[in-house]
Order: C-alpha cells, then sequence, then structure tokens
C-alpha cells in the first residue's frame, strides 16, 4: 500500500477513502457528503480547511472532480470514547522495538469504536513515537505480550517473522478441567473467518491450524493451560479450546455469543499471550519476551 500523503497527528493516522468505480457524483465533496450524511457539514469544514488531499497531497477544493477509484485523505475527529484505566507497561525498548504488557480490553490498533483507546494510539503519545507500528496483533480481550516496530525501515522485519511463523509464542489460558481428556496433546482444523463476521468457525478441508496444548496446573475444577500456537488464525486458541468441550473462562464468542457491554470489565477472557522468542533479523541474537502478569484459578467455594 502506498504511503499515505498525510502524516501521523496525535498519534492517529489520516483515514483513506477510496471513489466508487464510477463517477456516481460529480465531485469529491458530493461523493462524501452523500456517503458521509451525518458528517455533511464537518466534511464541508475540512474541504474549506484544506484538509482533505489526494494520494500526491494536494487539497480537494470543493469543485475538484470525482476520479473513479481514486485515493482521498482526510483526518478523522476523535470520538468520544471512555479510559481503558489499565496500564500499559513497557517491557523492553530499543532504537528498533517497543515490547509492551498489554491489558485486557484494550484494542491493537485503531478499529471500529476503538480508536483512541488503543495501544498503537495511547503509546504514540505517550513515547512520542509517531512511526510506532504493531508487529503483530493480539485480540482486545486477550492481555500479555505485544510486539511494536519503533522505526519504518525495520518495520517489514520484523513483521515477516510472525508471518514466517518464525516467532514462538506461549499463552496462558484458564478453562474447565476435563479428566476425560489427555495432555499434551494438538489440536489441528481448518479455521475461517469471513470479513464482516464476528466469529470465526471450523470447517472440513485440510486443517490450515494448529495448537500444542498442554497443562501447567488443575485443581480437579479447573485448569491452566499452555497453548502453543503453530499458526496464527483469527480466534484459534479461543475456538480450538472450544472445540475441545473445555471453553476459556471469559469468552462471550465461543461456543455461544452472548454480548457484553463495553463499559464491563468484570469477567476478562482469562487468555494471557505470556511470552514471545524469536531470533532477531538484525542482531541475529535470540529475543525473549515474558509477561508479568499471570492467572489464577478460580478460586473454590
Amino acid at each position: 500500500m502506498a504511503r499515505a500523503p498525510l502524516p501521523i497527528r496525535n498519534g492517529l493516522g489520516p483515514t483513506r477513502i477510496r471513489m466508487p468505480d464510477d463517477a456516481s457524483a460529480s465531485t469529491v465533496l458530493d461523493y462524501l457528503v452523500g456517503r458521509f450524511p451525518q458528517d455533511a457539514d464537518r466534511l464541508r469544514e475540512k474541504v474549506a480547511a484544506r484538509e482533505v488531499v489526494d494520494a500526491a497531497g494536494v487539497p480537494i477544493g470543493v469543485d475538484t472532480p470525482l476520479v473513479p477509484r481514486a485515493d482521498i485523505y482526510l483526518y478523522r475527529d476523535e470520538p468520544d470514547e471512555p479510559v481503558v484505566s489499565f496500564p500499559i507497561d513497557i517491557l523492553h525498548r530499543d532504537e528498533n522495538l517497543v515490547v509492551v504488557d498489554k491489558p485486557h480490553f484494550l484494542a491493537t490498533t485503531p478499529r471500529g469504536a476503538y480508536v483512541t483507546r488503543s495501544a498503537l494510539v495511547v503509546l504514540r503519545r505517550q513515547l512520542d513515537l509517531p512511526d510506532l507500528s504493531p508487529a503483530h496483533r493480539l485480540d482486545r480481550l486477550t492481555s500479555g505480550v505485544l510486539v511494536f516496530t519503533a522505526r519504518p525501515e525495520v518495520r517489514r522485519a520484523y513483521q515477516e517473522l510472525f508471518a514466517h511463523r518464525a516467532v514462538e509464542k506461549e499463552y496462558h489460558a484458564v478453562a474447565r478441567f476435563d479428566p476425560g481428556l489427555t495432555f499434551p496433546r494438538t489440536v489441528r482444523s481448518r479455521m475461517i473467518k469471513e470479513r464482516g463476521v464476528l466469529r470465526a468457525e471450523e470447517v472440513p478441508g485440510e486443517p490450515n491450524a494448529e495448537t500444542h496444548a498442554d497443562i501447567v496446573r488443575h485443581d480437579g475444577v479447573h485448569a491452566l493451560y499452555s497453548l502453543r500456537p503453530r499458526t496464527g488464525r483469527t480466534h484459534q486458541l479461543r475456538l480450538h479450546m472450544s472445540s475441545l468441550g473445555i471453553p476459556i473462562l471469559g469468552d462471550n464468542f465461543y461456543p455461544e455469543f452472548y454480548d457484553v457491554a463495553d463499559d464491563d470489565y468484570s469477567a476478562p477472557l482469562q487468555l494471557l499471550a505470556r511470552s514471545i522468542e524469536f531470533v532477531d533479523p538484525f542482531t541475529r541474537e535470540r529475543r525473549a519476551f515474558t509477561s508479568t502478569r499471570s492467572l489464577q484459578l478460580p478460586t473454590r467455594a
């Protein structure tokens, strides 16, 4: 993807909007107002202030004609979001990397209803690192080790480690203890997640998701599980645990979805990205980062 013509501003990058395949409106502004009628006044203000630009960085005017499939860029207004008050602990920082211990309920990157309350935007602002970028992602409800790159020049090398499965990851999870299941075990299945659909699902076919699972300890009712994913499918660990009949405690997606209010922090998903290890692509040294957080078995009455 081409580099955006507008810089990061207050931790947030510009939004890219692609024009339609045909000239359904005569001007860019007409199209934007028709597509986002609730923001019509603000869009006109942004165009008047020369804050809407094309891919070359040239400001859009009120009469700029629409070019099919062209990209334009603008800054979204920051939404009024409740603050996630859980701290982001810094585990490591150097010229290339920032490694943090992400809390539950904090999104990795701006998305949907979670924009300023995302780890990326919070850290860009706190650390004054506008070029900070995630090397991988954690679900909003998952806590633990999360790796960011600090400079654009090194971003691709670290992201490729995750893309090429050159990173060893261990997660901890708390779920029901089932004496009928033997551990250690490897779970393999074919998983798909369709765009716009909240949940992933397992379907017949060649496996594309693999997780090695073991028990760290149990009390006869619940267990702390060690999960080592060999692949990185969306919701892989949550779905694999559910498919074993032992869904992770606090999981409101699997096996059945139930709604939880955005500001309900009473029952966090009991899934922790405990550690990450890899050979650094620049120093060739082995790097290992471990969360300072831990999961506990529920107290028995």
